[in-house]
């Protein structure tokens, strides 16, 4: 399973747009996107809006009901999360929830999962947060749940974090692939090389041909050839009519961001995508627009012109 071209959604404040009439622009994004060429629409695991995008208090749409709701807005693209955070479902539920949108979606669903990171959301939820080596633990005692649920088997486990006890999973159509999502070098590429089918490397462009070396060395320790495992990378695009545009819209960036950020017209952003994240190695690439994605027009530019470099 590849993700040669994808689209993230992770911003829901449309200025102009009623919350009744909010996932209405959600979906149209992604019909734009499918009729653009992109082969998967993603949306974000998240309760509150990222640091970085806008404050914790602007619109956040739960993930999998969306993506349900996406399933029935669209008929090609494939769905998926990226990606959802482990700490927040009981992983033999989280089997069945992205099971069922599989059979709703026809089977268009990606397992999307990544460990979880945004502490906030757990303290004002009630999610145990733990360190980071606990919630690497856990990730890795839920997949060996998820990953046999996935493949009609019924799994039977009694571990430290999470108990399963012959778990059915019924309706099912397929084996529904399974993505990790981060930069982990010696968690999440160790854990991809075991489980994965996709790995969605996010990190600052910069550090990406040296992250893409370390995950095919980390596939090698695991007696698996890298080229089974598909990649892609997350992009923030910023876009516009003109490089001003772009530029101004781009400047709302924290330096995170802008890290990972490709910005321009849309020839030149797929220019650099082209030079800094296909040459690198890299299989695919998903982008967001979370400035102005939900401008009618605004997915089909860019996807008319990432569509050549992932087809040629």
């Amino acid at each position: 399973m590849t993700i040669r071209l994808g689209y993230q959604i992770p911003n829901f404040t449309y200025p102009g747009v009623p919350v009744e009439n909010l996932f209405d622009t959600v979906a149209a994004q992604a019909r734009e996107a499918e009729a653009s060429g992109f082969d998967t629409v993603l949306v974000m695991d998240h309760f509150y809006q990222l640091p970085g995008i806008n404050t914790p208090d602007h619109p956040m749409m739960e993930a999998y009901t969306t993506l349900g709701a996406l399933a029935a807005s669209t008929s090609t693209v494939r769905l998926s999360t990226l990606v959802t955070g482990n700490t927040y479902r009981n992983p033999a539920l989280l089997a069945k929830t992205v099971t069922t949108l599989d059979v709703i979606a026809k089977g268009r669903a990606i397992l999307g999962i990544g460990a979880g990171w945004f502490e906030r959301e757990h303290q004002d939820f009630g999610f145990e947060f733990g360190t980071f080596g606990q919630r690497f633990e856990r990730l890795e005692e839920a997949l060996g749940i998820i990953a046999p649920m996935l493949r009609g088997e019924e799994p039977t486990l009694e571990g430290k974090w999470y108990t399963a006890r012959g778990a059915m999973n019924h309706p099912r159509l397929r084996t529904i692939p399974i993505m990790l999502g981060g930069a982990g070098e010696q968690k999440t590429f160790r854990l991809a090389a075991r489980f994965a089918d996709h790995m969605n490397i996010i990190c600052d462009l910069d550090d990406l041909p040296r992250k893409v070396a370390v995950l095919r060395q980390r596939c090698e320790e695991a007696d698996r050839d890298p080229a089974t495992l598909a990649t892609s990378f997350l992009v923030t695009g910023m876009v516009g009519e003109t490089a001003q545009e772009a530029a101004e819209l781009s400047a709302s960036l924290d330096d995170n961001r802008r890290a990972r950020a490709a910005v321009g017209t849309p020839d030149q952003v797929a220019e650099q995508i082209q030079e800094r994240i296909l040459n690198a190695g890299v299989d695919g690439v998903c982008i967001n627009l979370i400035r102005n994605g939900h401008r009618p027009g605004v997915v089909a530019a860019v996807g008319a012109a990432l569509k050549p470099l992932v087809t040629a």
